[in-house]
């Protein structure tokens, strides 16, 4: 049958040509939760694949963190655990960097027997958001920020994770070495190793620094006219950086917090909208004052924001990112050169003009991220929603007296999230079903686990 993704077997036919070395491939679809579940296939089985897609179970897209079906998603015995089809998605089969024997990767999103979108599909719902604002003449831009850490493979003396040593030397600093150039040249090999394999796989990987902690960096991507493709480099720097990490004998941490004393990671977004002739519609007219356009779509992600928390903090440690001065927004605020705010637009250029949303931690999933943005972008043009007065100053202070606050920890957001109307609409029914189940599932599992910090206050004290 014909791909509904758009993929043709001539791509697959032209990249075995180009690549006579690769045996196998590793064809990856993104769950609600952002992990790449899939197979390794051999090079006989890729044309295959091209010409009638791949069955998976439709249980792949209903499982919680750990891989363990979540009945409540509807997903697992509900239709029989039954198969459903995977594609692959135009422009992502890609070679492997330094794999031996020589592998590619391929990225897949999941539809119905006969070809109809499978809606839990995250990839899937993003591109519903970006089709409806083609339906206005706008098409999506936007760029994804890489935060995160390189830890130690071995604990400390406290069982804690510890910044990894220099991959170069072996060097030791637990010192916040951050924007330290000299600090990079440790870390050397194992960044020339991730330019490489981006380069390989066309991702615009650009600048990396030293982030505010220990151990904590931050790579950019170039800014993308087609935001899906802005999505799809995240997911594909991702499995990159932890890859390259491995093979240098480091671990890369997604975590949004893994060290309780330091600052947590974010993926900030940054996001704007261009009209048919590729104009950006935010760019204001005279210096000084803001296009209405822009005001109205930081409305909207104001507006929306409480209720779209468990989209960007999704998991019980994204909550421990939110202290105040950490870098990390704790009201829907909004400002101009500031990174004390929630919805930030930054310095430079009008032609240029963006919102960088900044509430996501780096271990959120993208696609949801970014469709449930664009969603909310939308409502506050449809509805010319005011955003309120620009933050100037100390956001934090302000946002400690606002009446609009974010919800203040994981249960609430699930509950939030549940009974959003919003985020129903902005992920879809069926998706906003299989998440919300997914997030509550694994919040009972976190709620009923008694931890070593319940011992450490509790157990002679009680």
């Amino acid at each position: 049958m014909t791909s509904p993704s758009g993929s043709t077997v001539d791509e697959a036919r032209a990249f075995l040509d180009a690549n006579p070395d690769i045996e196998a491939f590793d064809i990856v679809l993104t769950d609600a939760n952002g992990v790449g579940r899939g197979k390794i296939i051999r090079r006989h089985e890729l044309m295959g694949l091209y010409e009638g897609g791949r069955h998976l179970p439709i249980s792949i897209l209903g499982l919680d963190i750990t891989g363990e079906d979540v009945h409540e998603t509807g997903l697992i015995w509900d239709s029989g655990d039954g198969d459903l089809r995977a594609w692959p998605i135009p422009g992502t089969l890609k070679p492997m960097h330094a794999t031996s024997p020589a592998r590619g990767q391929l990225l897949m999103s999941m539809y119905h027997l006969d070809g109809a979108p499978m809606t839990s599909d995250p990839r899937l719902a993003l591109q519903r958001q970006v089709d409806r604002l083609a339906a206005k003449g706008l098409h999506p831009a936007g760029a994804f920020e890489l935060e995160f850490f390189l830890l130690s493979n071995e604990r400390d003396g406290d069982g804690k994770v510890q910044p990894a040593r220099a991959v170069l030397d072996g060097r030791v600093s637990g010192k916040t070495e951050v924007y330290s150039v000299d600090h990079l040249h440790g870390m050397e090999p194992l960044f020339s190793d991730i330019y490489a394999a981006a380069k390989l796989q066309g991702i615009p990987a650009e600048t990396v620094i030293s982030e505010y902690a220990p151990g904590q960096y931050e790579l950019t991507l170039r800014y993308r006219k087609d935001v899906m493709q802005a999505a799809d480099d995240l997911i594909m720097l991702k499995r990159i950086v932890r890859i390259q990490a491995r093979r240098h004998g480091v671990t890369a941490c997604f975590m949004a917090k893994p060290i309780e004393k330091y600052a947590g990671s974010g993926m900030h977004f940054h996001a704007s909208l261009l009209d048919a002739d590729g104009t950006n519609v935010f760019t204001e007219a005279k210096e000084g004052e803001w296009q209405p356009k822009l005001l109205h779509a930081i409305g909207g992600l104001a507006a929306t924001m409480a209720e779209s928390m468990l989209v960007f903090a999704p998991h019980a440690n994204s909550w421990r990112r939110f202290v105040s001065q950490s870098y990390a927004p704790v009201a829907p605020t909004w400002g101009v050169n500031n990174r004390s705010v929630a919805l930030r637009v930054p310095a430079g250029d009008a032609r240029n003009r963006r919102i960088e949303h900044r509430p996501s931690g780096v271990d959120a999933n993208p696609y949801l991220v970014a469709a449930t943005i664009l969603a909310g972008i939308s409502k506050g043009l449809d509805e010319q929603l005011d955003p309120g007065p620009e933050t100037s100053g100390n956001g934090y202070e302000q946002a400690e007296g606002s009446e609009s606050v974010m919800p203040a920890d994981w249960r609430t957001a699930i509950e939030a999230a549940k009974g959003s109307e919003f985020l129903r609409e902005a992920l879809g029914h069926d998706l906003h079903r299989t998440f919300t189940a997914i997030k509550e599932s694994e919040y009972l599992r976190v709620a009923r686990t008694v931890s070593e910090l319940d011992y450490h206050l509790y157990l002679h004290e009680v």
